[in-house]
Order: structure tokens, then C-alpha cells, then sequence
């Protein structure tokens, strides 16, 4: 029987879980179940921000796919945020944004596939050197509602995929619906990215690799929505994932 290709996935993090209230791992059920419904096996990684570890998780994945969470903390990508902009920040466990850091810097020296959601797209933009709006609401003030979680299965707004792009190749159209559960985003975007979905009011909800750094990894695909939780109403989005475990499989069978 053919071999699933094997997707490490870095989850969410609690201070105290439900066992012993011990420090813990912490994910949507969606997740793997999208990556399975995908083609491939899902893989949850341990929060071990060691180089060694992390190296070796990369080394034995086919492909990295980065999830949603809480914020990632200020002092990564600013100096200044205003305090009442401060107080909408609710910061994930350090060792949650130092890992995926270290993570985000292994897949790129090992030329992973990567697939990034939500908190991922924000922490892959600031990993490669951009920063973020901290609260949509209080800094953008014209824009959407983006943080209607109680629609979080649901198609909420439109987004325009750029002319030419992966984005807009996989949706097939140049619009694509998504569900909107975020009140941060991208702000000033990192040199090796370029935005290929954007809302209406201009927040970045889709990106990939730029021009110039095509050959930086065989796959890229970084989304400010939630295909996981879509996948199943939504073909275009389940094409997204597919296209993401595409890449997986050939990274494999390049290594057999």
C-alpha cells in the first residue's frame, strides 16, 4: 500500500491543561482531521524549542503546518504599541513562539513544504523579519469585522487572489470566500513574501513565497482564514491542503 506522506503539525499551548493541570499541548480536532481527509498522516509536535529536536522532527516530516492561537508576543516584532493596544494582547507560552521560531528556521534550512494558518501566517511573517497590527479594531478602525469566531464554520467575507498565483490557481477563480476568527495580522510584510489574497479592506489574508525567493522552498502557502474548519463544505478549500500534501508526497518520494 502506497505510504501516506507524514505532516508535522506544531499546536496550541496551555499553562495548565486537563491532566494535572501540567503545561500542554492543545489542539483542534480539525487540524489533523483535515490533514488526513488531505492524504496524509498528521504528526503533533511537542513544544521542545531545542535546535537538536527540532531538527530531527523536520528531518523525519515530509511537511510543517504551523496553526492557530493566541497572539504572538509584541516584543518579537515592535519596540512601541500603544497601551490600549496592549491590553487586546493575549500572548501564547514563550516557549510556543520560541519554538515555532526555531521551527519556522529549520524548515527553511531544510527546504520543508510549509503551510501556515492564522497565528502561523502572523509568526511566519515575523520569524523572516515583519511585524503585525496588534488589534485590527483599534488600529485599522475602518476595517471588517474579522473576529466573528461565532461564525468560525462559515464563509464570512471575500478575499481577491492575486492574478497568477498559487492562491488563485487552487481556488480557481480570482475570489475566494473564508471565515474570518482573528483580530490580528500582517502588518509590514518580510522581503521573501509576497501577498496573493487580500480582503477587502485591504488586511493580507493570503501569502507566498516572492519572486526573488522562489527557490527558498518546494512549497509555501500562508492563510490569515481557517480552511480546516471549512474543508468539508468547501472543496476549494480542501484543494488547498490537498495542494500542500502534493508537495509533501513529492518532498518524500525525493528523499527515498
Amino acid at each position: 500500500m502506497k505510504r501516506r506522506p507524514q505532516v508535522l503539525i506544531s499546536p496550541n499551548t496551555e499553562n495548565q491543561g486537563a491532566e494535572f493541570v501540567d503545561f500542554s499541548l492543545n489542539l483542534s480536532m480539525n487540524y489533523p482531521q483535515a490533514v488526513l481527509a488531505a492524504g496524509a498522516l498528521p504528526w503533533i509536535a511537542p513544544c521542545e524549542p531545542e535546535r537538536d529536536v527540532i531538527a530531527g522532527m523536520v528531518r523525519q516530516a515530509d511537511g510543517i503546518l504551523l496553526t492557530g492561537g493566541r497572539d504572538v508576543a509584541p516584543k518579537l516584532y515592535t519596540s512601541r504599541l500603544p497601551s490600549a493596544v496592549r491590553k487586546t494582547v493575549v500572548p501564547a507560552h514563550p516557549r510556543r513562539d520560541s519554538f515555532e521560531i526555531l521551527l519556522i528556521q529549520e524548515v527553511l534550512r531544510q527546504r520543508k513544504p510549509l503551510f501556515c494558518i492564522c497565528r502561523g501566517h502572523q509568526i511566519l511573517n515575523v520569524a523572516l523579519g515583519g511585524t503585525l497590527i496588534a488589534d485590527i479594531t483599534l488600529q485599522i478602525p475602518q476595517a471588517l469585522n474579522h473576529s466573528q469566531t461565532e461564525k468560525k464554520d462559515q464563509l464570512v467575507h471575500q478575499v481577491k487572489c492575486k492574478a497568477g498565483s498559487l492562491m488563485a490557481r487552487l481556488a480557481g477563480r480570482e475570489t475566494l470566500g473564508v471565515n474570518s476568527s482573528h483580530h490580528q495580522a500582517v502588518a509590514r510584510m518580510a522581503a521573501q513574501l509576497q501577498a496573493t489574497a487580500v480582503s477587502q479592506d485591504g488586511i493580507i489574508e493570503g501569502m507566498e513565497l516572492a519572486p526573488n525567493a522562489n527557490g527558498l522552498l518546494p512549497f509555501l502557502l500562508s492563510v490569515q482564514f481557517h480552511p480546516e474548519r471549512l474543508f468539508r463544505q468547501h472543496t476549494e478549500h480542501l484543494e488547498l491542503l490537498k495542494s500542500f500534501v502534493r508537495a509533501c508526497s513529492r518532498t518524500r518520494r525525493s528523499q527515498v
